[in-house]
């Protein structure tokens, strides 16, 4: 497993440009008071040599996504030889707006942050950018133009991968015909959801003789089973589900096998885990494919992209990254990342 996981990694350092993640958390809190930053960089000691960057993180919750995305964050750090404080919001603005004033008090360099809120994590790292501190955020942004840098998934992208293999598979398999129900996350996050539902359905309306016939929330697996049950009693002749994140995804193919419904309904889906990887090799055949992120590089490029703000260098605006498809089609891909993955929880 070890020899797959570090072939997986040689692999994507080649294809996306990553570096083996860094296990080791770097520095945290200095002991003594720290010199306030300038406008150029860290503030010069009392011999005249400059300090580290401190840069601190925070994530939006503590799953697979976030983990990773903190591996690629310290590989970043480790490379640039900055120091990095990290901690997760657990999707709270008021714990958010608590850290980004702890990390003001410890006068940091930069703020790299997956917000809560669009609107509402503006006040407190707007106080934190007019004192000084740099912004960058991943995965989500704030409706501000103060932040440095934004990069996070491309979203429609996302969708569209799995709308272009759920499109193959409903020409090849069902005779061009089909009745689909979405499952997503808008009144979670709208935007975000928007995205992918649009990348999706623009996809697979392609089609002239399919048929949405639900589109209902549910981001958390236990929620998503009850709502894909219902979805499938009103609509016993539904015939694909497609999910928009990993919950909602967990949940429609939970769902299928509880109402004996594998080989009549499949299931396609967004995001990748060990245990979506573990469905993909499945042999019932429920969930045919999903696209993932790549979290490890955007928490590599904001962490690199913080460091380019605080030296002056020129940084882009906003990053997008498109996702990877992994299939059923292709279940060594499939194996071979779960076998990554599963490498890196040790």
């Amino acid at each position: 497993m070890e020899e797959i996981g570090s072939r997986y990694r040689r692999r994507e350092l080649l294809r996306f440009g990553l570096a083996a993640a860094g296990w080791g958390v770097l520095a945290g809190c200095d002991n003594g008071s720290t010199p306030a930053p300038t406008a150029n960089g860290p503030a010069p000691t009392s011999s005249g040599s400059a300090k580290k960057f401190k840069i601190a993180t925070i994530g939006f919750q503590d799953d697979q996504f976030f983990k990773l995305a903190e591996m690629g964050m310290r590989d970043a750090a480790g490379k640039a030889d900055v120091e990095l404080i990290q901690a997760s919001s657990a999707g709270s603005t008021d714990k958010e707006a608590s850290l980004i004033e702890n990390y003001v008090t410890q006068q940091v360099n930069a703020i790299v942050i997956a917000a809560v809120n669009k609107k509402a994590s503006i006040p407190a790292l707007q106080r934190a950018h007019e004192a000084g501190v740099k912004i960058v955020t991943y995965d989500a942004s704030v409706d501000a133009d103060f932040p440095s840098a934004n990069i996070r998934s491309d979203q429609i992208s996302l969708g569209k991968q799995t709308g272009e293999v759920a499109a193959k598979y409903i020409k090849e398999k069902l005779g061009g015909k089909a009745k689909i129900a979405v499952i997503t996350y808008l009144s979670l996050l709208p935007e975000m959801a928007t995205e992918r539902n649009k990348g999706f359905l623009d996809e697979v309306k392609k089609l002239p003789a399919v048929e949405i016939v639900a589109t209902n929330d549910a981001w958390m697996a236990d929620k998503a089973v009850t709502v894909v049950d219902d979805v499938l009693t009103r609509h016993p002749d539904l015939n694909l589900l497609w999910a928009a994140n990993e919950g909602g995804t967990v949940g429609a193919v939970t769902a299928v096998r509880n109402a004996g419904k594998a080989g009549k309904v499949v299931v396609f889906g967004t995001d990748v885990s060990e245990q979506m990887c573990g469905f993909l090799l499945d042999k019932d055949s429920v969930l045919q494919a999903v696209t993932g992120q790549k979290p490890f590089e955007i928490g590599q490029m904001a962490v690199e992209t913080a460091v380019k703000v605080l030296r002056g260098e020129n940084a882009e605006k906003q990053t997008l990254l498109a996702g990877q498809l992994f299939s059923r089609a292709n279940p060594d891909h499939v194996s071979e990342y779960r076998e990554y993955l599963q490498g890196l929880s040790k």
